[in-house]
């Protein structure tokens, strides 16, 4: 059992800006090429698609947890056992780490292939991981402040998609359901790196108050950034052709280069510059969830597991330096939010509801 104070806890509307918040992270810059691959012009119906999923997939989390009194590593042992329960813990806790370095690498290479070349990494991660740390010391209210600024600060840039809609061609999103259901599973497939991080809410959801009403925010928030990713989508297939989209690596920075504003000449450099208020959040949940892992599976201090995980970050940021060595952490990590979403949490969901069943029937 995981008993928070409630000086600890955080209201319950600001579940919708911690699960925003990491769902909306570096992905959005280049996710458009990837789910194209397989089905096109009809890669935007592939995102409501993956959103519906994460709705149901969220309905379980909860289900899972509103009778754990803790979180999932409460459930972990429920099921498991302390060992084979501190075990799973443990890897998910890795899979928050490598979550965490796969957001951080992939905006450092953003910086050095659009803005800086020549960027000392180790310095420019040792500085962005110190301030993590300084902000996950402060508690998960401080963390929950940082995802609250991070959706709020850098909303505007959403009115920056509105830019290409005079070149755009409207018929390039016809005809619709040209492709075969398949290549819209595939595409739906690759778009489980850009739209996991809610999976998160499985480690903070004791420091939630109200837990219930807060179901609604969470759903909302997931709602909120299906909405988004379709929007970016459907832009993004009517401005460019298949071809131009295969050759784009960054769709959206690419967009941003036909900003024209009398004060700036090149917007991508803004919008580069204030993706990090929105990759700050993604990489401080993440971390703080990796380290809370390890605290509550080990019974130990969640300052010295964050200074593990910080350090074991650090180092893996570092040792990935080209671009095939970090598309390769990125496919790694997509496949495993994939699994964790669409096969852990509904293996995990059946289980704690046939193990409550049958003990509610014993009690009778």
């Amino acid at each position: 059992m995981i008993k928070i104070a409630e000086r600890f806890q955080v209201s319950h509307f600001l579940v919708f800006y911690l699960i925003h918040s990491v769902q909306y992270g570096v992905g959005v810059l280049g996710y458009q090429r990837i789910i194209g691959e397989d089905s096109g012009r009809d890669a935007w119906i592939a995102v409501i698609i993956s959103g519906i999923l994460v709705h149901i997939s969220l309905w379980m989390i909860y289900r899972i947890l509103q009778e754990s009194n803790g979180n999932i590593v409460t459930v972990h042992r429920e099921l498991f056992g302390k060992w084979i329960g501190s075990s799973l813990s443990f890897f998910l806790s890795l899979y928050f780490i490598l979550m965490a370095i796969t957001v951080l690498r992939t905006y450092v290479e953003i910086v050095e292939v659009w803005m800086f070349p020549d960027l000392n990494v180790w310095v420019f991660s040792f500085v962005f991981l110190f301030l993590v740390f300084y902000v996950i010391s402060g508690g998960f209210r401080v963390v929950a402040g940082i995802s609250f600024f991070g959706v709020v600060l850098p909303l505007y840039l959403l009115f920056t998609f509105l830019f290409p809609l005079q070149f755009s061609e409207i018929k390039n999103l016809f005809p619709i359901m040209d492709h075969s259901i398949k290549d819209i599973a595939m595409s739906t497939k690759k778009m489980s790196l850009t739209i996991i991080g809610f999976e998160a809410l499985l480690v903070y959801y004791p420091f939630i108050k109200n837990k219930d009403t807060s179901k609604k925010w969470a759903h909302i928030a997931v709602a909120f950034s299906t909405f988004i990713y379709t929007f970016i989508s459907i832009v993004t297939i009517i401005y460019f052709s298949e071809e131009q989209l295969e050759k784009n690596v960054w769709a959206t920075l690419t967009i941003w280069k036909i900003i024209e504003l009398p004060f700036v000449e090149r917007f991508e450099y803004i919008g580069i510059a204030n993706w990090s208020l929105v990759i700050l959040p993604n990489v401080c949940l993440t971390i703080w969830c990796a380290s809370r892992c390890l605290k509550d599976a080990f019974a130990i201090k969640q300052k010295f597991s964050l200074i593990f995980v910080l350090i074991i970050a650090y180092i893996f940021v570092n040792l990935s330096k080209t671009r095939g060595e970090i598309s390769l952490v990125n496919d790694i990590v997509g496949q495993v939010g994939f699994y964790i979403i669409f096969v852990y949490i509904p293996i995990i969901f059946f289980l704690t509801f046939i193990i409550r069943k049958i003990r509610k029937a014993k009690e009778k």
